[in-house]
């Protein structure tokens, strides 16, 4: 329910972009491989060169008469045959649907965790471990007749590679709620209860609902209306001023182009490209996103979107939301549409805020999947995300041309 994946941070060492191992807590529902290879049409039953114009289309881009054929484009599952793709699991994701198991209680592990919560809050009474991860416990409760969720840094990550990184993630989600407090946000989030900021404790409100998606690039899209839902509530946080003191800006963008460009993943002219663009970004104003806007980041509840996991927030360039959302909705041709045109709706320059974090955010997609040993539905979608970083390298190349 409240993911709490995270994205690489700006200041990580270059092993940082290596994709994390697999979680070592309790493994979801067994996913049954496909009996058959996937056909040569996609999901829609398009020719892939179909598809690939509708990707354009999504990018707002024109296509050519004369433009080169882009490589097939392998579809996904059909939706509702059964065979949902999932991505690699990270720690601290959702394996899947929640199960009520009163035995996780007793695991040392969680009683470690529940031991801290205590500390801060002797009420908590714990009713279901919702997430045991490699990198967070996650505990639904009760504080009196209210519910809550614990959030915890495990203790296996005490002895993880990348500590120190979940540390300070950990600490900078606690401050955003702590700023939360004091400057009200215009979308809907959990209510802060409590926080130990040396134990990496937090104590949050459980809100009602269902998560946008669980997985990180789902097969089935939201509903039209759902995602006209979720994009209002992130483009109200990104037109949100709060004091520019209370955050921080979150990403590195040239140290960003310099870490793809040395491990081969953006060529010279990608690099040259993108600091061109980058260049005349450098007066344009930051704008505060969530920094890891997920459909698995957002719930659908009664009252409206419900955005959780907050340890990314902070300023970046115009579109970086927008961006995330481009890259996980490749199944939903007028989703992309719609979020391009959000993003060109605020001129030339936004324009090329939103392609320069949608290439950044393209590239950790594909070093996240791009592992030795992938299955032929993760093939599926390793080759699409290469696509979508070709068609976002045009669409820079094209910005460039008329700079």
């Amino acid at each position: 329910m409240y993911s709490s994946a995270t994205t690489p941070t700006p200041t990580a060492t270059r092993t940082a972009l290596r994709p994390p191992t697999a979680a070592t807590g309790r493994p979801g529902p067994k996913q049954v491989p496909p009996s058959r290879p996937a056909a040569p049409r996609g999901a829609d039953g398009r020719s892939t060169d179909a598809r690939g114009q509708a990707g354009r289309a999504a990018l707002g881009l024109r296509t050519p008469e004369a433009s080169p054929a882009t490589a097939p484009r392998p579809p996904f599952a059909r939706p509702g045959d059964g065979r949902a793709l999932r991505p690699p699991h990270r720690p601290g994701q959702p394996g899947g649907p929640e199960r009520i198991d009163p035995a996780a209680l007793q695991t040392p592990t969680v009683r470690a965790a529940l031991a801290g919560v205590a500390r801060i809050c002797p009420a908590f009474t714990p009713r279901q471990v919702l997430r045991e991860g490699s990198r967070h416990i996650l505990v639904a409760g009760t504080i009196g007749r209210a519910p809550v969720v614990a959030k915890c840094l495990s203790p296996q990550a005490v002895r993880g590679e990348h500590f120190e990184q979940l540390v300070a993630d950990f600490h900078h989600e606690v401050a955003v709620y702590r700023a939360f407090v004091r400057h009200r946000p215009p979308v809907r989030l959990p209510r802060l209860v409590a926080a130990d900021h040396d134990r990496c404790v937090l104590v949050m409100e459980r809100v009602p609902g269902r998560p946008a998606a669980r997985e990180r690039h789902p097969v089935n899209s939201p509903t039209p209306g759902e995602v006209r839902a979720l994009l209002t509530a992130v483009r109200t946080l990104n037109l949100w001023r709060p004091p520019t003191d209370v955050f921080q800006p979150r990403l590195d963008y040239q140290l960003e182009v310099a870490r793809y460009h040395s491990v081969g993943q953006l060529t010279d002219r990608d690099a040259g490209d993108l600091r061109g663009l980058l260049h005349g970004l450098t007066h344009t104003p930051l704008q505060l996103c969530h920094g890891d806007a997920l459909l698995s980041n957002m719930l659908l509840a009664p009252s409206g979107p419900v955005l959780v996991d907050w340890e990314q927030a902070g300023w970046y360039l115009p579109g970086y939301d927008l961006a995330v959302l481009w890259s996980v909705l490749s199944g939903d041709t007028a989703a992309r549409r719609q979020i391009s045109q959000l993003a060109q709706s605020g001129g030339t320059l936004a324009r090329d805020a939103f392609l320069v974090n949608l290439v950044l955010v393209l590239m950790r997609e594909i070093r996240l999947y791009d592992v030795p040993g992938a299955g032929e539905e993760q093939r599926i979608m390793i080759r699409r995300l290469y696509d979508d970083a070709a068609l976002a390298r045009r669409a820079v190349r094209a910005a460039v041309g008329t700079r």
